[in-house]
């Protein structure tokens, strides 16, 4: 549980890999599982219940905290596996449990009292009633639904001051109401409340109108702009806000949608959000510094979605136009853990300009040698360039492309799980473009 009055900056873990990188770039906490009985079922494949052990004990090294997931919604064939999964997720010795269905809840109070619990969002808690019996049950923390105003949460903590507020600030939004989708489970047989969900809301769709009197069937035609991705919503993101949820004293903890994502999308993710609360806390809040990190992940548009504005009030929460962009940079390479090779993600070539993402507090030198050079520009940012691209056994390579397994050389060391980053080709091409216009 958070030990101070500080907010606490939640982010998705889908592996092992993923939790020590949100770390690195920032987040207090992380939430995650295995894949029993919980709403992720691909990431809780990520993590055996060694890998997670092993992930607790590293948070818990460095004073972080780990939640773990049991956030499915069990049938009647299942509650003895989940009592044997509850008592052995317990001896891991994680730092809350994180659960939605009121019998799980007090399961999970009978044979693991030691362990707290947080409920999910998938309850969708909008009021003090609800919480006020959710906290007489045992609960100590409440993920609040998406769907609430930042003045409902205040008067949820004015009427329960020591239960902790826990909100969405970042990440893929469901169509339906709270995430209480069944889309996939009547297409796909992939039921969204086990865990299984095939995503079905992001896929275009094709739209028919048929007379019932003589079985006439003709397709609509799509209106111009509009698109065909009918059911697919923005992403959340609510980092131009964090001044706001920070300053109504009510949230304890502000959580990052996610642990399907990439492993760069952990890193920018805690990147900025971390960036936004240290900077309101040092009174030099800078919204457009965040959006333009937040901007290099892959997502479907962004929406500041219902916080600060009630579902009525908005008319851009829905991409009709496309799944997933790209964003605006390209993961290029990811640093190994020896701190002297990278391993491509992309593709490399001799005198490219590279970006240099690392993370929060690592110092980088600057070095020039016949591999390359480190450097750093006018925009404070740091950067690498290859003069030769090496593979470990010193094999030059005219260049190098994801897919290859062979670590490269760098010229300086770097630390672990810094990230390599280029403008995608797109973005390149535009910013040519904005410079001859200019």
């Amino acid at each position: 549980m958070k030990k101070d009055n500080k907010v606490e900056l939640l982010s998705p873990a889908g592996n092992l890999e993923k939790l020590k990188i949100a770390f690195a770039y920032g987040a207090d906490a992380v939430y995650g599982g295995v894949s029993h009985f919980s709403l992720r079922i691909r990431s809780g494949k990520e993590f055996s219940f060694e890998t997670f052990k092993e992930g607790i004990d590293y948070a818990h090294a460095r004073g972080k905290q780990v939640y773990a997931t049991i956030n499915g919604f069990p049938f009647n064939s299942q509650i003895d596996l989940l009592k044997k999964h509850i008592i052995k997720m317990a001896e891991l010795e994680p730092d809350a449990f994180i659960v939605a269905a009121p019998g799980v809840v007090r399961l999970c109070r009978e044979l693991a009292p030691q362990i707290p619990i947080h409920l999910s969002t998938q309850a969708n808690v909008l009021n003090y009633l609800d919480a006020q019996v959710f906290w007489d049950m045992g609960v100590r923390r409440i993920i609040a639904a998406r769907e609430i105003s930042l003045k409902d949460v205040q008067e949820i903590k004015k009427h329960l001051p020591e239960m902790e507020i826990e909100i969405f600030v970042h990440g893929s939004m469901c169509f339906a109401y709270s995430g209480r989708c069944l889309v996939s489970a009547v297409q796909m047989g992939r039921v969204p409340n086990r865990g299984s969900c095939a995503n079905d809301c992001r896929f275009e769709y094709t739209l028919y109108a048929a007379n019932e009197d003589h079985s006439t069937l003709f397709r609509l035609e799509e209106e111009p702009g509009v698109g065909t991705y009918i059911f697919n919503a923005k992403d959340m993101n609510l980092a131009s806000h964090v001044d706001e949820i920070l300053e109504s004293g009510a949230v304890d903890s502000i959580k990052i949608e996610g642990r399907t994502k990439s492993p760069y999308y952990a890193a920018v993710t805690a990147y900025a959000y971390r960036k936004a609360i240290d900077d309101f806390e040092a009174g030099k809040f800078e919204a457009d510094k965040y959006q333009e990190e937040l901007a290099t992940t892959k997502n479907r548009g962004f929406t500041d979605a219902y916080l600060v504005h009630r579902p009525f009030d908005r008319t851009n929460t829905q991409n009709h136009e496309y799944a997933l962009s790209k964003g605006s940079y390209e993961v290029s390479g990811l640093i190994t853990e020896d701190e002297e090779h990278f391993m491509c993600k992309y593709k490399t070539y001799p005198n490219d300009e590279i970006e240099i993402f690392a993370p929060i507090g690592t110092p980088i030198d600057e070095v020039e040698n016949e591999i390359g050079k480190i450097y750093k520009k006018e925009d404070g940012k740091f950067y690498v360039s290859f003069k030769k691209i090496l593979t470990e056994t010193n094999k030059e390579l005219e260049s190098v492309h994801s897919g290859n397994t062979n670590k490269i050389k760098l010229p300086g060391k770097l630390p672990y799980l810094t990230m390599l980053r280029v403008k995608n080709e797109e973005e390149q091409s535009n910013s040519c473009e904005g410079a001859c216009n200019s």
